[in-house]
């Protein structure tokens, strides 16, 4: 199939990089602005209990919680005359702009948690309505219109919705620096490992392709889907470290079969056999691990699998189709430009040929250390806690972070933290009140009868109170003394939902529920994701290498190449070592997303370099029936390439690390880190030492399931030295 498809492309060459260079241009006109069309939120379940507890909140009473926050500071104290008039006045303004409803302030309700304990600040509370995307464009404006000062009021704006519009344009922000930071890089060892300027732009002609390509896609995605902002980082990063490996792997076997003495026509076809097939195996291998985000219900989760997936697809068009027409174009004319001379080594002379054969003399004790180390380097993972990404997330010294921090620190209660309890049906508002006062953690519970504190009435109803929709459905608030998104208070969220009340349905929201809730999404279907990624991956690497034995230990190893990224995760990000070299806030916890997000980026990316050194082992192995000269001479073959591969694509995410946004620094770091584990520890000790240990069973398979794989399986023919011409002068 695949030397079908290279004798078509050498063919039509011409034709292919015209409808390229077409894609391309359509692809940075209609993907260029994506941005614009990509959503700031999508982290929680849609289906959990706090989401259907802020449905009801919303379509029953026209309530929710304040997404959008006025700091405001009076150097006379907030509650002098002065200030108190232009609180109200202030108050007004907020709730006479469009969009913002439920605005409420220390002056308006004569709130006292509304004021700092120093009594020199206050806030206004507001709610802008309408969708992710139009709250996140409003907080803007209104953080434009509000920010200053204001008859003798210093103000500053916060709020969840403010705190995530500016986490989106920091990302944006993110991407251009890390770009500008990628490409010139890359482009310089590019030219190091390939000694000639028209070798080096050709992976980067491709990752334009695959980024911009992927772009377009995202952006046709926008017309049926929510898509998170966040697969931007993603979409660049593996666009060009995807392309960057596969040319590599592809230019770099194309100037093996021309020094080995095949024109250029059969030259270009023996790479699409042989380089293409290992290519688009891979490829296959990273799309499953991303693919398996689909079933994760938030779509940040599923963005992630969107780009992940269109990435991947646009990578391996450029691989296996433009990238053959380019070299086809070129002849022998890649290596013109040229900055320094190459020379591949000789078999069996090369370094990676003498490691492969040190480490298959001592397999034992070099692999047991290995492992025992990755073993170590992963133990920190085993204390993780897992947390909700909030303001910390921004670089210190942001706007709305600091708002955040004035709240933290300055006010006693957590008034924005309450948790959201609706209840349906005909029961006892006093008594449930009177009981959810009572639940350790709670400061207060506001009802339509008034308000609670340790099960007594302490104050009557306002217009401020929780209330009766008329058909049978209430809701009150629950203020906690706990901090919200923490393991407090999730245990606070859990006592609330045992409290047993007399109404026939309950349901409990908030910032701890929806933590709690997101949790639940995730790990519950953790088991399912790793599942169908260990099982479809076995499957593709039988059909490649007809082995039980090969799939299962690729299986096993990548998992272990990952340890040192998760402990990593732990060390510095929630315990905050390296913290202040790497300009981030620990919180004491770990985004619950990204262990599983970064779980399927890395897997698959690790399965990229062991199916390339797999591959060629196999090669050998069939060409030979020797299994030690096999993988020494496979990893002689593959190690200079997948180790240019890895410090390129590992430079790349190094390159987004340098984020502003915390956990995009997290991803960039430990990808990078897991990548440099795989491409050093695990292929260069560890498959050695193991497929040394397992011998000749590396290529075993039961009888029934040879059969298969002499049927069904998944290879190439011999180089088509004798093939007919595939037309054209080259």
């Amino acid at each position: 199939m695949l030397a079908a498809l290279a004798r078509a492309v050498v063919r039509r060459r011409r034709l292919v990089l015209l409808a390229a260079a077409v894609l391309l241009a359509i692809s940075g006109v209609v993907g260029g602005g994506v941005a614009d069309d990509l959503t700031a939120g999508g982290f929680a379940d849609p289906d959990a209990e706090a989401s259907r507890a802020a449905d009801v909140l919303a379509s029953e009473f026209d309530e929710g919680a304040p997404n959008i926050v006025l700091l405001v500071s009076a150097p006379d104290g907030v509650a002098s005359p002065a200030a108190t008039a232009s609180g109200l006045d202030l108050t007004g303004r907020l709730a006479a702009e469009a969009d913002v409803v439920d605005v409420a302030s220390y002056w308006s309700q004569r709130a006292p948690p509304l004021a700092s304990t120093d009594g020199d600040q206050a806030m206004v509370l507001g709610r802008i309505t309408g969708s992710e995307d139009h709250i996140t464009e409003r907080a803007g404006e209104l953080t434009e219109t509000f920010t200053g000062v204001h008859d003798g009021l210093t103000v500053a704006v916060g709020g969840t919705a403010e705190v995530f519009r500016q986490v989106g344009e920091t990302v944006e922000a993110d991407l251009v620096r890390a770009e500008s930071i990628a490409f010139p890089v890359t482009l310089v060892l590019l030219l190091f490992v390939f000694g000639s300027l028209v070798a080096a732009l050709l992976p980067v002609a491709v990752g334009g392709l695959a980024v911009l390509g992927t772009f377009l896609v995202l952006s046709l995605l926008t017309g049926v889907t929510d898509v998170s902002i966040y697969a931007l980082n993603l979409t660049t990063a593996l666009g060009l470290g995807l392309a960057i490996d596969y040319s590599l792997f592809m230019v770099s076997r194309y100037r093996e079969e021309l020094a080995a003495g095949l024109d250029v026509r059969d030259a270009v076809v023996r790479t699409v056999q042989t380089a293409g097939r290992t290519v688009v195996f891979s490829g296959a291998t990273v799309a499953i691990s991303l693919a398996a985000l689909l079933i994760f219900p938030q779509v940040f989760m599923r963005s992630f699998a969107y780009a992940g997936i269109a990435v991947v697809g646009v990578a391996l068009l450029g691989s296996v189709v433009v990238l053959p027409a380019l070299l086809m174009a070129l002849g022998r004319r890649i290596d013109s430009l040229r900055v320094r001379r190459t020379r591949p080594a000789a078999a069996g002379e090369g370094r990676w040929h003498r490691i492969a054969t040190a480490v298959m003399r001592r397999p034992v004790p070099i692999a047991t250390a290995v492992v025992a180390l990755l073993v170590v380097l992963g133990l920190p993972f085993l204390r993780v806690e897992f947390g909700q990404a909030d303001d910390r997330v921004l670089p210190a010294g942001n706007s709305a972070r600091a708002v955040s921090e004035e709240l933290r620190i300055g006010f006693a209660g957590n008034e924005a933290g309450a948790a959201t309890v609706v209840a349906r049906g005909d029961g006892d508002v006093a008594g449930y009140a009177s009981a959810l006062s009572q639940v350790d953690g709670v400061e207060r519970v506001d009802a339509v009868d008034g308000s609670y504190v340790d099960g007594t009435p302490v104050a009557p109803a306002t217009p401020a109170s929780t209330r009766f929709d008329g058909d049978g459905v209430t809701w009150l608030s629950v203020v906690p003394s706990v901090e919200p998104v923490s393991p407090a208070g999730e245990r606070l969220v859990e006592d609330l939902r045992a409290v047993n009340s007399t109404f026939d349905d309950v349901l409990v929201g908030g910032p701890s529920a929806e933590l709690i809730d997101g949790k639940a999404a995730l790990f519950d279907r953790v088991p399912l994701a790793i599942g169908l990624i260990a099982v479809v991956t076995f499957v593709l690497l039988f059909l490649m290498f007809g082995s039980l034995l090969v799939p299962l230990k690729a299986l096993v190893l990548n998992a272990l190449s990952l340890t040192a990224m998760f402990g990593a995760m732990v060390w510095v990000f929630q315990d905050g070592n390296l913290s202040g070299p790497l300009g981030f806030t620990a919180t004491g916890t770990l985004d619950t997303s990204m262990p599983i997000l970064m779980f399927c980026m890395a897997f698959g990316l690790s399965m990229d370099y062991e199916v390339f050194l797999l591959s060629r082992i196999k090669e050998e192995h069939d060409r030979t029936g020797d299994n030690t000269a096999a993988v020494a001479m496979g990893l002689e073959r593959t190690g200079r390439i997948v180790t240019a591969a890895a410090a390129l694509l590992a430079i790349v995410f190094i390159a987004f690390a340098t984020s502003g946004v915390t956990f995009i620094k997290l991803v960039g770091i430990g990808l990078a880190l897991a990548i440099v584990m795989d491409a050093t520890l695990v292929r260069a000790a560890l498959v050695p030492a193991f497929m040394r240990l397992a011998g000749r069973a590396n290529w075993w398979a039961p009888p029934p399931l040879r059969r298969l794989y002499e049927r069904v399986g998944i290879s190439e023919g011999e180089p088509p030295t004798d093939a007919a011409p595939v037309g054209g002068p080259v």
